[in-house]
């Protein structure tokens, strides 16, 4: 440029069809870029494309026109490019709309209603937001790896929210409820600074039976030792004075029943005050073998406390291994705006048992067929739990392999409480002296017991009982086997069951009384359905009747029209003789009466009374075999 004092401009100008690049480098001067003052001033250039650095105004060239207008073809083609890009950068991809269309289609049911999206589950327990002493407490018991009810129920109870967690059973729902309840204890006393207090539970586990209140104490005395927290049991059954005592020291937690429970708050054992966590184990149980009343009884202190302001209220967790419609309706009546978390497995069958159905005829020997299915299981050495529906078949099954040097225990309502858990023990022990455990349905929720083998003296009366009975093998993952010994009346259920079980289907609505009545209602249906198919077919009948019997009356008309003028009472016609039709037109009316008359007439003129009736009696009777008839009268009658 002539000028030492002065940047170096480099400047290329790229333009094609579909962009203008610009390029341009400033190279730095090795002096000041002042202007001499002596030197004379150059005249100012102007580079097409840039704007001016400074503000001041520009005098254009003579012919700045004219290449504005030779640039307007470049600068309308990069913005379209510009807005191509941003289209094809802001666009979804060709098949996203089609995957996002499917996706929602699967995430609704249906009824149309959208369906929670099913959550993995967790690898470890550390993923799930347990902290330390929980997770020592895990190690000592030997679990690493959390089921799925674990995986989606331990963070909703560690975020403070009232759920119903559902799956089926042997899932581990205890684990997936206690772990999180004693970490929220823990975590009180830090933030608030709530220490244990005697006769003031801040936690509250209840059970319907003594045996499962064992199993949950257990467990809270299992993890009590790392998380560092005070548990007690009062249930029934057991001594007042021990349970009073417990009461009296410093506690956290309290596992029970309901009842008891309810009797120490009456003598004043217990106080209300203090309560944030409540449970209700095997929920659907307690509102359905009449622990409803003393549910409620247990939640109105503690429901009138959490309407008073400035109250935190309390938290409530329900596990249930089934919940029917009829309970649901109930837990939600009782706790608003609970959440129902369930698992996908919820009423359906253990993959990792095996189901046999054994159907009797009427002449098989039940008893026979339990002693052949009990012995090959037995010789194995595994533990067996026969299932009957009632104390007398219970009694009557007990005696039966006492006779044929098979030991048992009992565990069914009218064995003491302290009796069934001597039992319990028994069939627990590795020493293996009663392996074989008869019992009825009090039997079937709750027990934690390491079984091998379920067999069905009596198949259950409703696929609840059924989903429960199963429950008591395969569990944590385990392998088990259930047979069922299916009799006559047995026989509409159990094939309901095992078809469902074959096609993965929920069990949860299936009954005998519950099949009966759909199959009593599609019979209905099939016979309305007949009624008015006959209903429309004879009207299709009658109106072919009327038809028939229109044409029958017209050719009768036509043929009296045509008859001789003895008959019709008119005058001879000048073309007859002797009041006879004429020679041309009989082959007409022998043709329309040999239509409307059987064949046995022949060729022979047949009156018009005779045709019509021998029409009508044809079309009545024409599909009972009487045709033949028909055809005899017809003969007669031209006779």
């Amino acid at each position: 440029m002539g000028v030492a004092g002065r940047a170096l401009l480099n400047l290329s100008l790229t333009s094609t069809t579909s962009s203008l690049r610009f390029s341009f480098s400033l190279l730095p001067s090795r002096f000041p870029l002042t202007r001499n003052p002596l030197l004379p001033q150059q005249p100012r250039r102007v580079y097409l494309g840039f704007r001016p650095l400074s503000s001041t105004a520009t005098t254009a060239p003579p012919n700045a026109a004219e290449e504005e207008d030779a640039l307007q073809p470049i600068k309308h083609s990069i913005l379209l490019e510009r807005l191509r890009l941003r289209h094809l950068k802001e666009s979804p991809k060709p098949n996203s709309e089609i995957k996002q269309l499917a996706r929602f289609k699967s995430e609704v049911d249906d009824g149309g209603v959208r369906k929670s999206k099913k959550k993995a589950v967790a690898s470890s327990f550390e993923e799930l937001g347990l902290t330390e002493e929980v997770m020592e407490a895990l190690g000592e018991m030997g679990i690493s790896e959390p089921t799925e009810i674990q995986s989606i129920g331990i963070p909703a109870v560690i975020e403070g929210k009232s759920v119903v967690l559902g799956s089926h059973t042997g899932s581990g729902k205890t684990l997936a409820y206690m772990l999180p309840i004693v970490q929220l204890l823990r975590r009180d006393e830090e933030l608030d600074g709530m220490l244990m207090k005697p006769r003031r539970p801040r936690a509250v586990v209840l059970c319907p039976t003594r045996e499962l209140c064992e199993q949950v104490f257990r467990v809270a005395k299992s993890i009590s030792h790392h998380a560092r927290f005070r548990s007690t049991m009062v249930s029934g059954g057991g001594r007042l004075r021990p349970q009073e005592d417990s009461l009296a020291s410093p506690i956290d937690m309290i596992v029970g029943t309901p009842g008891r429970v309810l009797q120490h708050i009456e003598e004043g054992n217990m106080v209300y005050g203090d309560i944030r966590y409540l449970v209700l184990d095997e929920a659907d149980t307690m509102f359905d073998r009449g622990f409803g009343p003393d549910i409620r009884k247990f939640l109105a202190p503690l429901k009138n406390r959490a309407s008073k302001t400035g109250d935190e209220g309390f938290q409530t967790v329900l596990v249930t291994a089934t919940m029917t419609k009829a309970v649901q309706k109930l837990v939600d009546e009782e706790f608003q705006g609970i959440e129902h978390l369930r698992t996908s497995t919820l009423h359906k069958k253990i993959a990792s048992a095996r189901h046999d159905f054994i159907k009797l005829s009427g002449s098989e020997n039940k008893m026979e067929a339990l002693l052949q299915v009990l012995e090959p299981s037995l010789a194995k050495g595994n533990r067996v739990m026969v299932f009957c529906n009632t104390l007398n078949s219970s009694r009557a099954v007990d005696h039966f392999l006492n006779e044929t040097q098979i030991s048992t225990v009992n565990y069914h309502g009218e064995v003491p409480a302290e009796q069934r858990v001597e039992n319990l023990a028994k069939f627990k022990s590795n020493e293996g002296d009663c392996p074989t455990l008869v019992c009825t349905d009090l039997a079937a929720r709750g027990l934690d017991l390491d079984v091998d083998h379920v067999i069905m003296f009596d198949f259950p009366k409703n696929s609840i009982d059924y989903l429960h009975r199963t429950g008591r093998t395969a569990r944590m993952g385990a392998k088990g086997k259930v047979t069922s010994l299916i009799a006559k009346k047995d026989l509409l259920l159990a094939n309901c069951i095992e078809e469902a079980m074959k096609k993965n289907e929920s069990l949860e609505s299936l009954s005998v009384d519950g099949i009966k009545r759909d199959n009593a209602r599609s019979r209905i249906t099939e016979q309305k359905d007949k009624r008015e198919k006959s209903v429309k077919v004879s009207n299709s009948k009658g109106q072919a009747k009327a038809s028939t019997g229109k044409s029958s009356s017209v050719t009768r008309k036509t043929i009296d029209s045509k008859r001789s003028p003895k008959t019709t009472n008119s005058k001879r016609s000048p073309g007859t003789k002797f009041g006879k039709v004429p020679a041309k037109s009989k082959p007409k009316i022998a043709t329309k009466v040999s239509k409307k008359t059987s064949s046995s007439t022949g060729n022979r003129r047949v009156d018009s009374r005779s045709s019509s009736v021998s029409t009508k009696k044809l079309n009545v009777v024409g599909f009972r075999g009487r045709s033949s008839l028909s055809s005899k009268n017809t003969r007669v009658k031209s006779a």
